[in-house]
């Protein structure tokens, strides 16, 4: 009898819940161009495919999800949610990822809409704790305007935004600080990355850091 009874408490563990929902919201706009697109896609399977963000993204249970982005209603979900539930997920997530179709080429920069739509991704990972939209790009929002209004959309239900703003080579960081100024969710924080070479390894940084503290 005892013997029964322990089993069923075995069986009824709850399995280990999801800590983070994080959607990866990727600029295909027309700055972006093809070598530029395959270094993105690249650097993307690299750092999911790091052993220490590996380890993370299983031990947390992690959601992943990719998003591209680029003018007004150019938004598509091309990675849908998977969970990293283990190695075996974050491999196949990681090798879907390096052959992503593009959506979309040759348009302008809606950060603002890609913020919205991404907002809207959500419902499917509603039981993780902790909701994160990675945005990257290249350049500061030239369509829409609506970026200070979709930064406060995430603030109201409660997403981080962090960010990625590729720099071009010099002295300045212009698109660091528009992101800061007007996208990063408080709490939030934004790393650098000189030209999309440069891309996997400060995307394998910022994904230790939020997976360390999911809220920056």
């Amino acid at each position: 009898m005892f013997r029964i009874l322990a089993i069923a408490c075995l069986t009824a563990l709850p399995a280990t819940a999801c800590e983070t929902a994080l959607l990866l919201a990727i600029d295909v706009s027309g700055s972006i161009n093809g070598g530029d697109y395959a270094v993105q896609t690249e650097g993307l399977a690299t750092a999911l495919s790091d052993p220490e963000v590996a380890e993370a993204l299983v031990k947390g249970q992690v959601a992943l999800a990719v998003v591209q982005w680029s003018g007004l209603g150019e938004q598509a979900l091309v990675a849908p949610w998977a969970r990293m539930l283990d190695d075996a997920a974050v491999t196949r997530f990681a090798g879907s990822a390096a052959t992503l179709p593009r959506a979309y080429k040759g348009s302008d920069t809606a950060v603002g809409d890609a913020v919205s739509f991404a907002l809207g991704q959500f419902t499917p990972v509603a039981d993780c704790t902790h909701r994160v939209i990675d945005i990257s790009g290249d350049g500061q929002e030239n369509a829409g305007f609506t970026d200070a209004r979709a930064r406060s959309e995430a603030v109201a239900a409660e997403v981080t935004i962090n960010a990625i703003a590729i720099e071009a080579a010099g002295q300045a960081f212009p698109i660091t600080s528009y992101y800061q100024r007007w996208v990063v969710t408080p709490g939030g924080f934004v790393v650098s990355a000189r030209g999309v070479a440069d891309y996997a390894e400060t995307l394998r940084l910022k994904l230790l850091r939020e997976l360390a503290d999911p809220i920056g």
